[in-house]
């Protein structure tokens, strides 16, 4: 993977602001630390730097122009069957200048135009100059691995692949009220949208073409969902198919000219992942990490069991509470635009562990939105199926609501979760979805704003409500599970999931491959029934069934735990102070005056209560924003 930025200038104006570009890439050195460059012409600027994967010489370095010196591309990702395609192309008398797949994708989009991008199987975020034309065409991948992230105003338009590449350039940091009022719900922002007005995200599946100072956006891609395209394969054809699949897909992404290894958590997923890899490379470099503190979240012992399966040659990273601390800070310094889900810093830490040895490591990522792997997936089917169970939950909402709660114990646990279910019973399946993907409901969300942005968003109400609907717009009074999955696929893992394993990996320049976020595999997961997926016993069904034979028998009917942080023993040890001395401290919180005093109060005495409940997830978000706040307004 890599960094890129740029700037089209509309307008003299504008043009002022090219001898920005060589600052905006040096803040992105971490995902590219192997070389740079800078590429300038007329109205055009453009900075990339690099982490070598594919073709690690100097003939691949990037900004990459073609032999005519016409066009140039700077590209971020990884393009998996370029080898096809690039033999295609020879045979048309195309003669490459190096081995790598971005000057293979550079003659597609020659030869194509923007109908490329339906042969490129990869992640990536990219731009291509046609000096010419004088025409820019940017685009990113169909399920969102990448990101790229847009500026625009009368001007200029400004891309990067992180914020702080764009905040290089000087631009207006003008906070969007109702984006902070999703992040107070969520712990991140949904795309387009960004913290700041005016900076947008580049949707999954789509691009731009700037021509005479005309900005075109088009959707070239989409999740192909309707009742017309469910298959009709047996349940057993259904899962051979989908093993012959992912086995491609495995096989497409093991293509490197530097070490690589997998992530090995112990789940089914990546356990998946690293069954098929080890039947193409043998000792399979793997990957986990553990806590030593916290047995509850430690899930290393049944990683082992697959690697030992497998003979990898795997490696546990085992962490105390204190080497999760230690990287706080990092974690939290290269946070460039408020995201809260903590687990970003277990990310981190295996990340960095990782890349010591290899460069790239396959994962496990994108299965439980497919698949429904996650617990209000289960939520979701007992509450249309009506069964005799959730019409007692409901009826029990009161005694849920007084019983201790807590992410940290599998009693408080359960209780937790019953709480939440039993409140999204009573409401629309639109309702329930978004209360689910939320942490805390509208009113809660609205009593933590200072007196100021509440009346500020109350004015802006119309505008968070065409944004609700676009993210629930999918989901019908009758909703089937497979409408749940195609809504998380386009607001829970590209907005939380792919950007944390993003930033992370890139923080400590390791590339991630996500094989089962190959188009070709989400296209056939998207034709399988609900029935295929889930039922009142079984989560991620097919996937389960397809791999039974792949994978030791005491991976199946274990609890999920994910990759949780233990946030509470910090809360109220090394990381007391911080919170009552300075990010949530009363004099600071009236001085910024963005939260209300008082909410605060309530939420820190939550905290340090002996039932704490969900407040810790709150707290930590706040921090995550205030640590924020503080590095680029303080």
């Amino acid at each position: 993977m890599c960094g890129i930025t740029g700037i089209i200038a509309f307008n003299e104006k504008g043009k002022q602001y090219h001898n920005k570009v060589e600052l905006a890439a040096t803040t992105l050195a971490l995902r590219g630390p192997d070389s740079d460059g800078i590429y300038k012409h007329n109205n055009v600027a453009l900075g990339h730097t690099r982490l070598a994967v594919i073709d690690t010489s100097d003939k691949a370095s990037q900004p990459f122009t073609d032999i005519t010196g016409r066009y140039t591309i700077i590209f971020n990702g990884e393009f998996y069957n370029y080898n096809e395609h690039r033999k295609a192309l020879i045979q048309k008398g195309i003669k490459f200048q190096s081995n790598s797949d971005t000057e293979v994708l550079l003659y597609l989009y020659i030869n194509n135009g923007p109908s490329c991008l339906e042969k490129v199987n990869g992640c990536f975020a990219f731009a291509i100059y046609d000096k010419v034309e004088e025409t820019l065409f940017i685009a990113r991948d169909r399920i969102g691995i990448k990101p790229l992230i847009i500026y625009q105003d009368e001007d200029k338009l400004i891309f990067a692949s992180e914020m702080k590449a764009l905040l290089a350039y000087n631009i207006p940091k003008i906070i969007d009220i109702v984006s902070l009022f999703n992040y107070l719900q969520f712990n991140y922002i949904p795309a387009p949208y960004s913290i700041f007005q005016n900076v947008t995200k580049l949707t999954p599946g789509s691009y731009l073409l700037i021509k005479n100072n005309k900005v075109i956006n088009k959707q070239y891609y989409t999740i192909p969902y309707s009742q017309e395209l469910q298959t009709n394969l047996t349940y057993k054809e259904a899962q051979k198919q989908l093993i012959n699949i992912l086995d491609r897909a495995v096989q497409l992404r093991l293509v490197s000219d530097v070490p690589l290894g997998a992530f090995l958590s112990g789940g089914i997923d990546s356990s998946i992942i690293v069954a098929l890899a080890s039947k193409y490379i043998k000792q399979l470099n793997t990957f986990s990490i553990g806590y030593k503190d916290e047995p509850f979240f430690d899930e290393t012992h049944y990683a082992e069991l697959v690697a030992n399966k497998y003979k990898t040659n795997h490696t546990v990273f085992s962490l105390s509470n204190d080497d999760l601390y230690a990287n706080l800070h990092k974690v939290l310094e290269y946070t460039d635009e408020p995201f809260a889900d903590s687990s970003a810093l277990a990310v981190h830490i295996l990340s960095m562990h990782t890349r010591k040895n290899v460069t790239v490591a396959l994962s496990g990522d994108g299965a439980d939105e497919m698949f429904a792997g996650y617990n209000k997936h289960n939520a979701h089917y007992q509450a249309i199926h009506s069964q005799i169970s959730s019409s007692l939950i409901k009826w029990a909402s009161p005694l849920w609501e007084v019983l201790p709660q807590s992410r940290n114990n599998k009693a408080g646990n359960i209780i937790r979760q019953l709480n939440r279910f039993a409140k999204g019973l009573k409401l629309s399946d639109k309702d329930r979805y978004w209360q689910w993907c939320s942490f805390i409901d509208e009113k809660q969300a609205l009593n933590i704003l200072a007196q100021r942005l509440y009346i500020s968003f109350q004015n802006q109400k119309s505008d968070y409500n065409e944004r609700k609907k676009l993210i629930v717009q999918n989901i019908s009074n009758k909703s089937s599970i497979t409408e749940l999955l195609y809504s998380d696929m386009s607001m829970v893992l590209p907005n939380d999931m792919l950007t944390k394993v993003d930033l992370m990996s890139m923080a400590n320049s390791l590339e991630v491959r996500t094989p089962f976020l190959d188009h070709n595999v989400v296209n056939f997961a998207f034709t399988l029934p609900d029935s295929y997926k889930i039922d009142r016993y079984k989560k991620k069904k097919i996937l389960q069934d397809a791999f039974r034979s792949y994978l030791p028998e005491k991976l199946y009917n274990r609890h999920k735990h994910g990759f949780e942080v233990p946030l509470r023993k910090w809360f109220r040890s090394e990381l007391k102070s911080l919170i009552t001395d300075d990010l949530l401290n009363d004099n600071f919180i009236q001085e910024q005056n963005i939260f209300s005093i008082s909410t605060i109060r309530q939420l820190k005495s939550k905290l340090f209560s002996k039932y704490p409940e969900d407040v810790e997830t709150q707290i930590w978000g706040l921090i995550v924003f205030q640590y924020w706040w503080k590095k680029y307004f303080y």
